[in-house]
């Protein structure tokens, strides 16, 4: 019969459709769960279980490979009737399992591998997997749950431990599994890693730690052990904890003991769903659950409460454990809700709606004033006429504590009985206060009436948010400040009401406490208490509570002032007054006065020159002091102490101050000087000591010298005449009044005592030495001298201006002496003017500027390369980045372009260019990014450019399989396939490794082969030769293609004479410039021939550059670096005395470009 053959959604199931189109409703058979493959111990029973589908249902038959199934004593095919789906077979071989019926077939195919009988192993406990009672051929589940968190080392143990012998099945299967946790961990988990197992610590105790971000901070997260959950506590070392620092998780067992052996789990929340399940009232409602491994019991849960076999539930289970199924009888409203089931650590949740029959309602209200949790209330009427219905219905509120709520409904008659039920309980007087007002709680509420034998219901919500709150007189008690002295210890403490959870926060400063060794933090449900123990000073300030649920946040404001003696007083003291007879000064307050007023300060006066200190007693608590007991020209220095009532500051050391003597003046300034004069002023001093100034005391001295000479004591600018011509002299003055002389000024600047100079002439050469976008250097030479009329130049100035711009800027605001200067902070490009003007004592010379304007850039330069050694040739593995530094000098500013095999580059390559450098960066290299990279450097003066070859490529391919053939004897000729990257890099080659069974090393015979055959000499009879060919690139070499053993016999034969002939011609080479090239090819003849080499038509055999050989028959030459003389026909001729045979090929030299 034939039909449509397609493929099943069920990997591994054909399907054959014997009409064109099916009936309405009809389907095809079809495999819902197929045979596996299974391995077992020969001896023991193998049971294949397949479940199909179809309308109507099809028939099943299995069937050898080899024949039919008869055999009554070796098979047992079973179908149960519970499940008329499911067909399994019990079996000792290899078989298909076909499903028919009248629209077509199904079928599968499952092998049974056989292995021999071992040893009988009894397993033990291995990571907590204990052995359970399972059917022949059955995996106990638990086995993949330890291979999934177990290191590779441990595979082949927890393999005999479970009886699993078919480790290539078991390592597909776990690879397969650990993807699907992995996608299934990727819904709530963003990244895990650096997870660590089980470590027992000394002290008893084990933890084991991962690092995870999750998704959503809020999730919960369980702990199974063996499949079962853990409680286990957050933060506080119970026997199961959780500790967490930033995304490192530690869970940890306290007091180890035997029966805390198992295997241990982590689990994150997820939001498994499935749709949810209707039923009407007094019907049976079913939830079915269908698992991907087989599990005899699971947990069953209907409204936090568990689900267990008896008048209200019953619990089924299908024979093979996939399929649980949970049925809750005789359904009413209240059955209504969340039913849940859990699977070892994996669970899922669904709604049952439980549907009853319409009835009608009349007006009703109910007043609340507080509440905490959403409740369920029901109102029920009951009336004798059906006809009644909902006019207004309820809806859902939201109040506020301490409101009141009210919710109504509305009915088309009066004339009914009502009843309001609360979470299925009804509403007493007892659910409400004296007042009418309900007692504190969430409150859902359900309206109902009953007519006759129906029941209609209208439900809504009410919450009412129950934020924390604090009772005033409490707050008002709280805000007070509290006041310790240092080193004391402060508590603050304050009831709370409110909704839980409630987080606590204690803040001081604005700045969060946290508990340590002085702060201790009570955190309960009706208050919450801070103790900061031995208080200081700095811990003054506000200290705030912050309060917080989810209805709302409340923050209460307290002040804490720790007493402390005060900080030491602050300088440095201010003169009032310093005369011969009194010292008047002030200083500034302590910074910090401990919390107290200052009351006194205590001082304390030693002379300078003494070691004892003068007690001056205590001075009220003004900062400052009148010292009348001093001696004229002495100094004193003082120390101060500030006093509270907390106690008595550090103290404070001032400065020497000195009674009387004035302070110093300016240093002299030279007006002007003469041959026989010079004229000099000063500024007087700022400190008169107390008393007017009487006058100065006048100082020279000559340059040189190290004694001053006095010059007499004036009040104003003073003309020296004691000079001499040409002396060089500086100047000192010291103010005088009633106590005698100050401190001398500092000297004055040397000056020469001699007339006027001239002003200095023009410089000469003014040119430019260098310039760059932004700079410009100048040189000159020095002015000429001419007596009398200009004098020598001491300093130059520099003006600039730009060309669009008349007024000159100086850039030197003081002379220089040198003749070059650089100036700074042009604009590119811009045209600027300049000149120099050169300065003496005499004055400013004409400026001498340049002929033409400058225009700010470098001077113009050809652009060229920098670099000494720039690489031709990059090789970059793909999926890294390729960067290209070149560095060149041009001028002006050169146009860049990069080119790829002479085109544009794309756009996603990166260019970043600066003054003297361009940069080519391909983030993330593919093998299409490979080619020619070409740098086109420009500007007006000329071009340079440059190029670099950059090959994107991987670790090789390995070749195909080798085979091997002898052609001639005492030879063998490797052969193999091309390696896949051999189209893609022109530069991959072979190599080939050959062992004999002696030496039993492997030797590398060829190597830069660019064909796939390679000829093997000396191969001696008797020994056993294995060979390996390797790919090989720029990146590397490839795993190597192993070759069959290859052994030859010693056989004994009559010698025949013959003429040459070959075997093996040469072939056509084309290989790269400066590689190798290999030429070989295989003759015989007997006796032995001579083989003479030829390139075009001349003899080569005698040419040292190549390498000839003969051995065996097999005649090769090798070139070491082929070039352009290399290209050409190349020939071998073999003759004897019975003959004479030639062969011939070309020789083709890539890269060379044709003229």
């Amino acid at each position: 019969m034939l039909g449509q053959l397609y493929r099943s959604r069920v990997p591994g199931v054909m399907i054959t459709q014997f009409v064109e189109e099916l009936p309405v409703g009809m389907t095809t058979p079809d495999f819902t769960l197929k045979p596996i493959a299974l391995t077992i111990q020969e001896g023991k029973c193998a049971i294949f279980k397949a479940i199909v589908s179809g309308n109507p249902t099809p028939s099943v038959h299995w069937t050898r490979s080899n024949g039919e199934v008869t055999e009554p004593e070796r098979y047992k095919i079973v179908s149960d009737p519970a499940t008329p789906f499911e067909h399994y077979i019990e079996v000792t071989d290899t078989y298909k399992c076909f499903a028919t019926n009248e629209y077509g077939k199904a079928v599968v195919t499952a092998n049974l591998n056989v292995i021999e009988s071992e040893d009988t192993i009894t397993p033990g406990l291995i990571y907590g997997a204990k052995p359970d009672d399972k059917k022949e051929g059955e995996i106990d589940p638990r086995f993949w749950d330890v291979l999934m968190s177990a290191d590779k080392k441990d595979y082949e143990k927890i393999c005999a431990e479970f009886g699993v012998t078919n480790f290539r099945w078991m390592l597909k299967t776990l690879n397969a599994k650990k993807v699907e946790r992995e996608e299934e961990q990727a819904k709530y988990v963003e990244k895990l890693s650096n997870l660590k197992h089980i470590e027992v610590k000394p002290g008893g105790g084990a933890e084991f730690e991962f690092e995870m971000s999750l998704k959503d901070p809020n999730v919960k997260i369980f702990l199974f052990k063996n499949g079962v959950m853990v409680p286990f506590s957050v933060e506080t070392e119970e026997k199961h904890f959780l500790k967490k620092t930033g995304r490192k998780f530690t869970f940890g067992i306290k007091d180890l003991a035997g029966d805390d052996e198992g295997l241990y789990q982590v689990m994150v929340e997820g939001t498994n769903k499935i749709p949810p399940v209707k039923a009407t009232e007094r019907e049976d409602a079913v939830f079915e659950c269908v698992l991907s491994s087989p599990m005899s019991k699971i947990q069953w849960t209907g409204r936090n409460q568990p689900c267990e076999q008896g008048e209200k539930f019953d619990i089924e289970v299908s024979e093979d454990m996939l399929i649980h199924s949970l049925v809750v009888k005789d359904c009413a409203k209240l059955d209504g809700g969340i039913y849940s089931v859990c699977a070892g650590i994996k669970s899922c949740n669904a709604f049952l709606v439980v549907e009853g029959k319409e009835m009608t309602f009349q007006t009703q209200k109910v007043l609340l004033s507080h509440s905490l949790e959403t409740k369920r209330y029901q109102l029920r009427r009951r009336r004798k006429n059906p006809g009644v219905h909902f006019t207004s219905g309820l809806s859902d509120i939201s109040v506020n504590m301490g409101n009141r709520g009210e919710l109504e409904c509305k009915l088309s008659s009066e004339n009914c009985e009502g009843i309001w039920y609360k979470d299925g309980e009804e509403v007493t007087k007892a659910a409400f206060s004296e007042d009418g007002h309900a007692i504190p709680s969430q409150l859902r509420y359900i309206v109902a009436t009953i007519c006759s034998v129906f029941v209609l219901l209208n439900v809504c919500d009410m919450c009412v948010p129950d934020p924390p709150r604090v009772n005033p007189d409490d707050l008002a008690d709280f805000s007070k400040p509290v006041i310790i002295k240092a080193g004391q210890s402060a508590t603050f403490k304050l009831s709370i009401m409110g909704r839980d959870p409630m987080k606590i926060y204690w803040y001081n400063e604005g700045e969060e406490l946290v508990e340590d060794k002085h702060i201790n933090i009570e955190k309960s449900l009706t208050h919450s208490r801070l103790l900061l123990s031995k208080c200081q000073r700095k811990a003054t300030g506000e200290i705030k509570i912050k309060i917080k649920n989810e209805c709302g946040t409340i923050e209460g404001i307290s002040r804490l002032i720790v007493l402390d003696r005060p900080s030491p007083a602050l300088g440095p003291v201010e003169i009032i007054e310093a005369s011969s007879a009194v010292l008047d000064f002030k200083w500034r307050p302590p910074k910090d006065n401990g919390g107290s007023p200052v009351i006194n300060y205590i001082l304390e006066r030693q002379q300078l020159g003494r070691n004892s200190w003068m007690k001056l007693g205590q001075i009220p608590g003004e900062p400052k002091y009148r010292d009348t007991d001093v001696d004229h020209g002495r100094k004193y220095c003082y120390h101060i102490r500030a006093v509270t009532e907390q106690g008595i500051s550090e103290m404070m050391e001032t400065d020497d101050i000195q009674a009387a003597y004035p302070g110093q003046p300016s240093s002299p300034k030279v007006i002007s000087a003469f041959a026989n004069c010079i004229n000099l002023e000063w500024v007087p001093p700022s400190n008169t000591g107390g008393t007017n100034i009487l006058g100065y005391h006048l100082e020279k001295r000559k340059k040189g010298s190290n004694l001053w000479g006095s010059i007499n004591n004036v009040k104003e600018p003073i003309k020296v005449k004691d000079v001499i011509e040409g002396i060089e002299y500086e100047f000192r003055v010291a103010a005088i009044n009633i106590s005698g002389a100050g401190e001398p000024s500092t000297p004055s600047e040397f000056v020469i005592a001699r007339d006027p100079k001239k002003p200095p002439g023009q410089i000469n050469d003014l040119k430019v030495t260098d310039s760059t976008y932004t700079t410009l250097s100048l040189g000159w030479t020095k002015p000429i001298e001419e007596e009398g009329v200009q004098d020598e130049a001491k300093g130059y100035f520099v003006e600039i201006r730009p060309a669009a711009n008349p007024e000159w800027d100086r850039c030197n605001n003081n002379p220089i002496i040198i003749t070059s200067y650089n100036i700074l902070g042009l604009k590119s490009m811009a045209m600027y003017w300049v000149r120099v003007i050169a300065t003496n004592d005499g004055g400013e010379g004409e400026p001498k500027g340049l002929d033409n304007y400058i225009i700010a850039m470098p001077p113009p330069v050809r652009p060229h390369f920098t670099d000494r050694k720039m690489k031709s040739f990059m090789v970059v593995r793909a999926g890294n980045s390729a960067r290209i530094n070149i560095n060149f000098v041009a001028s002006p500013m050169p146009n860049i372009t990069w080119l790829k095999d002479g085109m544009p580059v794309s756009k996603l390559v990166t260019i970043s260019n600066s003054d003297n450098t361009s940069q080519l960066l391909i983030s993330t290299s593919e093998r299409p990014d490979t080619g020619i990279y070409t740098i086109i450097v420009k500007n007006m003066v000329g071009q340079e450019t440059f190029s670099i070859e950059i090959r994107v490529t991987d670790d090789p391919k390995p070749p195909g399989p080798a085979e091997l053939e002898q052609n001639v004897p005492g030879t063998v000729t490797v052969t193999w396939t091309p390696s896949p990257d051999e189209r893609r890099d022109d530069r991959l080659h072979y190599i080939v490794s050959r062992r004999d069974s002696v030496k039993r090393m492997w030797q590398t015979v060829a190597d830069h082969l660019f064909n796939n055959k390679f000829t093997a000499l000396n191969i001696m009879a008797g020994r056993e030769y294995y060979f390996r060919v390797y790919a090989k690139n720029d990146m590397g070499l490839s795993e190597p293609s192993e070759s069959p053993t290859w052994g030859v016999t010693k056989k004994k034969g009559t010698l025949r004479l013959s003429s040459p002939s070959f075997l093996v011609p040469l072939k056509m080479h084309s290989t790269p410039e400066s590689y190798e090239c290999y030429m070989s090819c295989a003759v015989r003849g007997d006796p032995t021939p001579h083989v003479t080499w030829y390139r075009n038509n001349i003899s080569l055999n005698t040419n040292t550059n190549y390498l000839i050989t003969n051995t065996c028959g097999v005649c090769s030459m090798l070139i070491l670096r082929v070039g352009t003389k290399d290209t050409g026909e190349y020939k071998v001729i073999a003759d004897n005395a019975l003959g004479r045979a030639e062969c011939s090929t070309k020789l083709t030299v890539n890269g060379i470009k044709k003229k």
